[in-house]
């Protein structure tokens, strides 16, 4: 049986080869296969320790800028705008003239009640000229009583006088001395004086009656008057009550800021604050030469703010500048629901209008007291896609092993390990080369 042959070509000339020989020649003609590697190299690093000391705990939160104070100014009266004094931007003090109403209906209202209060002033004088008129009723009614006393005490000087010559006469005539006829004139003198006196007193009992009549027309005519001046004194209020009630018309800054906000125009239609409590102000006003900074604090760090407290304040918009140093100014004391935040605030002057209500920005507060610390620098720790942080941890025979841990305070060089890590464990230093579980590598001592 014949050998298989393989045809190969050189130079233009065919050769033959059998099969058995093919491979030797082409093992000549192609590469070595490649040589397979030894273990890779041992990696040298340097090793930070975890170390314990206390530091000065702070929390980093959002703050915003907020004006001292906003203040949106709305209606009190109805009518058209018929002035528009200020814009946006417009720096307006306390008490000044911002727009002014046209509600030509008051002034007329206010003209019906002017009227009102002539006349009723005319009732006063009226009633007053009443009373006048009964007390003088009263002081002749009294005048006339005292002159009826009067004629009475002379009555009973007079019957005094009759009953004693009567007495006398009488006397007289039982002895003999006088006659009886004498007797008799006496006795009817006597009772003409009684008559007398009895006529007297029916007029001190007119008098008296007189006197009760008229007092009791002072009393009536003393409570029309004070009818009349109480009638007098609604009108007048009216009138006060309408004034303050044209006075909305003239509407005023409530306090000193910018206008920052203007949702009216000249002739608009306004209406009472009452009546437009969710639509939008005619008028936004700020005070921006101080300012309040509001951060919302967590629950874990909340308990921890205090008044005094040093923040550290910084803004996006002037990263390329120092921080702004300030103080806790207050605290709201209590936690939102839904947030579980406590608000707090920082207030700052403002007076070169740097900062705008609206800016965000970053806020460190120094909480009370130290507490101890596991502490790390910050270039030894890494974090993975998922934010999560991890560190190399070196064993005593330069084993690696990833341990996962739980960061806390940041100052910016150092950060607080919480969790995963034991004072003095070794972990390696900053580093461009990643590790894995197991991986040997030889610790730099310098």
């Amino acid at each position: 049986m014949m050998d298989r042959q393989l045809m190969i070509l050189r130079r233009g000339n065919p050769i033959r080869l059998s099969l058995a020989a093919a491979p030797l020649l082409l093992a000549g003609c192609l590469p070595p296969p490649p040589v397979a590697q030894t273990s890779d190299r041992v990696v040298a690093v340097r090793t930070v320790a975890v170390t314990a000391a206390e530091i000065q705990p702070t929390t980093l939160q959002p703050a915003t800028v907020h004006p001292f104070y906003h203040s949106e100014v709305r209606p009190k009266a109805s009518g058209f705008v018929s002035q528009l004094r200020v814009d946006i931007g417009d720096v307006v003090q306390a008490g000044q003239v911002l727009l002014q109403i046209d509600v030509p209906e008051m002034s007329k209202q206010r003209e019906v009640i002017q009227a009102r209060i002539k006349r009723l002033q005319a009732d006063e004088k009226r009633a007053a000229a009443g009373v006048n008129l009964a007390d003088a009723q009263v002081r002749s009614s009294q005048a006339s009583l005292v002159e009826a006393e009067s004629e009475m005490r002379r009555a009973d000087a007079s019957l005094a006088a009759a009953e004693s010559e009567f007495q006398r006469t009488s006397d007289l005539v039982e002895r003999g001395s006088l006659q009886d006829r004498m007797l008799d004139e006496v006795r009817k003198k006597r009772d003409s004086e009684r008559a007398a006196k009895q006529s007297v007193a029916s007029a001190i009992d007119s008098a008296k009656a007189n006197v009760a009549v008229t007092e009791a027309q002072k009393v009536a005519a003393e409570a029309d008057l004070e009818a009349a001046r109480a009638e007098t004194m609604i009108a007048e209020r009216e009138l006060e009550e309408l004034d303050v009630m044209i006075d909305y018309t003239t509407v005023r800054a409530p306090i000193a800021g910018i206008v920052s906000e203007r949702n009216v125009e000249p002739g608009d239609l306004v209406g009472k604050a009452s009546d437009q409590a969710s639509t939008r102000p005619l008028l936004v006003i700020n005070q921006v030469d101080k300012l309040r900074v509001r951060i919302p604090v967590p629950e874990t760090d909340a308990a921890r703010v205090n008044p005094g407290d040093e923040v550290t304040l910084t803004f996006p918009s002037f990263a390329g500048e120092p921080p702004i140093k300030a103080a806790v100014t207050r605290r709201s004391g209590s936690l939102d629901p839904s947030t579980r935040t406590m608000i707090v605030e920082v207030e700052l002057e403002n007076t070169d209008g740097k900062l705008l209500p609206g800016m965000f920005g970053q806020a460190s507060i120094s909480l009370s007291g130290k507490v101890a610390a596991n502490l790390l620098p910050a270039r030894a720790i890494r974090f993975g896609e998922d934010d999560k942080a991890y560190v190399y941890v070196v064993g005593q025979d330069e084993t690696v092993t990833v341990a996962a841990i739980e960061t806390g305070l940041d100052d910016g060089q150092s950060i607080q390990v919480r969790s995963g890590l034991l004072p003095g464990q070794r972990v390696i230093d900053a580093h461009l080369k990643r590790f894995t579980d197991g991986q040997k590598v030889t610790v730099l001592t310098n």
